[in-house]
């Protein structure tokens, strides 16, 4: 029977498997190969919490999705069209993922009695208990035919069945119609010091793509279409690698030599990793011993005229929050980027959540206020990073960049912007000294005292965590100095809002409903919005990056819609921010803490019953 070729507009793919059985890869060079063609892509990947779980067991699956279509793609999807999983365990935890017509295909190998076991699974039929019987099933021998194309090959057996993964994507390759010439590049390059390697992968995907040419099984393939995007060079980038290019390019456009003080923690650490690399620019990084070395670091950095990073997640930006306190009174540009996770204390490590913002906003002791960001997608990383850099040394004082484990680990094409069209950045470094300098005088224009680089002679000045005399920056105890200085701190925040751009809009200026959002839920709420304005509903969306200050017209917007609904993945912490900047406006909430990303159907739903409440 003829094979069907059948052209769609996007389809969503979910690879799984033990953690050793590399889906990340897999799902990566999938991804990769769409955005090399020209497809809009967006991925999930989505990491076990254990370090070591035990091979074939629920704790050890590791997946990863991968949307892919003819536009842009804002989400990875909420339900798979293709679910290829390598054992019984990557079945059972991925079941529910699955489209009622969606294709299944399995490693026939492993689903034996001892790999079902393992999976907690105690009925005769596996499909039939996951209610998965009316899916199509493909059983592909993967292990046995992984060993068959490598028979000739001087690998050992281990080695050998490391492969199993690539002869996955080969099918994959050939139900999309997709070229195997990306990936065999990729392994050209990554295993240039191990050459051994490079041949056997190649017959393995190669293997795979036949395999699944030759089977009746398969009735149909599939090509997606692709859009005109706008010209440009483009690459798939994760929100880590992008967050610290804009770092990279913030210290460009200022002059300074950029700094990272950080200790590893998931899932902020692909940060310190992708700087460290970078010493071709002029960066420099240092793995310290723990989060609060860190940011001390960072903050010593910052006192001699460097640009200063340091990177965490949740539970390490708990341990900054006393030296963050000392980079505000100090006013010191330092940028804190907490790629949040699911909390509390070391909670779920490997999975997304929302729940810092409280913690970035109030988490210091005393008076304490400073510049709090978000990043909205993987590419938009790069962009929320410049500016929290260029907002952090002009107006010298602390900013916080919030990401996620999803935009962080999540990829997505993105236009390589010219450097040449971001703004300089100008930090108000005192040059020379002059008679009478002052280390706290201000710019008018920000509030930002000048900065004096150590070693510039006439220029000394004391440094550290006392509250300082307004002017001479001397320790001052007196009442009325420290009430100036208290006020001094939140007006120069505050003035902030003078700097960053208007809060846009999505859809009508005022209507029934408004959707409100902040950080990486940006996808999933853009989308539910747009479907939902093409159904005819009057709902908008405003999703914000700048939370403290927050933009000027913010209250504004408000006060035109009927209902405002806030969805984050906490328990409502930036809804209760906006009470207390808005007590007279109602604000609604849809909050989730699953460790998991929103879907675009629940969003939908929800904005559904409010539209006819």
């Amino acid at each position: 029977m003829e094979k069907q070729f059948v052209e769609t507009d996007d389809v969503v793919i979910r690879f799984s498997g033990d953690s050793g059985d590399g889906m990340q890869l897999t799902g990566t060079l999938f991804a990769d190969t769409a955005a090399f063609l020209g497809n809009g892509v967006s991925t999930f990947p989505d990491f076990p919490a254990e370090i070591r779980a035990p091979q074939g067991s629920l704790a050890g699956v590791s997946g990863f999705q991968v949307h892919i279509g003819s536009g842009e793609i804002k989400t990875p999807g909420d339900y798979c069209d293709i679910l290829i999983a390598m054992n019984p365990a990557a079945l059972k935890a991925n079941a529910r993922w699955a489209k009622p017509a969606s294709t299944i295909i399995v490693d026939a190998d492993l689903f034996t009695g001892k790999n079902i076991e393992k999976a907690g699974i105690t009925s005769a039929d596996i499909f039939e208990e996951l209610h998965l019987s009316d899916r199509l099933i493909i059983y592909a021998p993967i292990t046995t035919l992984t060993k068959e194309c490598l028979v000739d090959s001087e690998l050992d057996n281990k080695s050998k069945l490391r492969s199993k993964n690539m002869f996955a994507l080969g099918i994959c390759f050939y139900l999309f119609n997709q070229p195997l010439t990306y990936a065999e590049k990729y392994f050209e390059n990554k295993f240039r010091k191990k050459p051994q390697f490079i041949e056997p992968n190649k017959l393995v995907l190669r293997g795979g793509y036949n395999y699944a040419a030759n089977i009746q099984a398969i009735p149909n393939t599939y090509k997606i279409k692709i859009s005109n995007p706008k010209k440009g060079v483009y690459r798939n980038i994760h929100g880590n690698q992008a967050t610290a290019w804009g770092l990279i390019a913030a210290a460009e456009k200022s002059g300074l030599t950029l700094f990272c003080g950080s200790y590893p923690i998931t899932p902020a650490t692909g940060i310190l990793e992708e700087l460290a690399i970078r010493k071709d620019l002029g960066v420099k990084t240092l793995q310290v011993e723990d989060e609060i070395a860190g940011i001390c670091t960072a903050i010593g950095a910052a006192f001699a005229g460097n640009l200063a990073v340091t990177t965490t997640s949740g539970p390490g930006l708990s341990l900054k929050s006393e030296a963050l306190g000392l980079a505000v009174m100090a006013e010191l540009p330092v940028v804190i980027v907490d790629v949040q996770r699911g909390g509390p204390s070391t909670g779920l490590p490997t999975k997304t959540e929302q729940s810092d913002l409280s913690q970035a906003l109030w988490g210091r002791n005393g008076e304490c206020p400073l510049i709090v960001m978000s990043a909205q997608s993987p590419a938009d990383c790069f962009e929320k990073a410049f500016w929290a850099a260029k907002l952090a040394l002009e107006h010298m004082t602390p900013v916080i960049l919030l990401s996620d484990g999803f935009i962080a680990n999540g990829s997505e094409p993105w236009l390589i912007p010219s450097v040449a069209d971001f703004p300089d950045i100008k930090p108000p470094i005192v040059s020379e000294s002059s008679a009478g300098y002052m280390p706290y005088a201000r710019d008018d224009e920000r509030l930002a005292r000048f900065w004096a680089i150590p070693g510039t002679p006439g220029l000394e000045h004391r440094i550290g965590g006392l509250e300082k005399d307004s002017l001479k920056g001397s320790p001052s105890i007196d009442p009325q100095n420290h009430q100036l200085m208290v006020d001094m701190r939140a007006a120069k925040v505050a003035k902030v809002a003078d700097f960053i751009p208007e809060q846009e809009i999505i859809g009508d200026d005022e209507g029934d409903l408004l959707a409100v959002g902040w950080g990486g839920t940006f996808g999933h709420l853009y989308t539910a919005v747009a479907k939902l304005r093409a159904e005819g509903k009057n709902v908008s969306l405003a999703h914000f990056n700048y939370i403290n200050p927050l933009p000027k017209n913010t209250g504004a917007i408000f006060e035109r819609f009927k209902t405002i609904v806030v969805c984050e993945l906490n328990m409502g912490q930036f809804a209760n921010f906006l009470r207390t900047k808005y007590p007279h406006i109602t604000f609604e909430q849809y909050n989730k803490v699953q460790g998991l990303p929103f879907t675009v159907i629940e969003l939908t739903n929800k904005l559904n019953s409010l539209i006819n409440k």
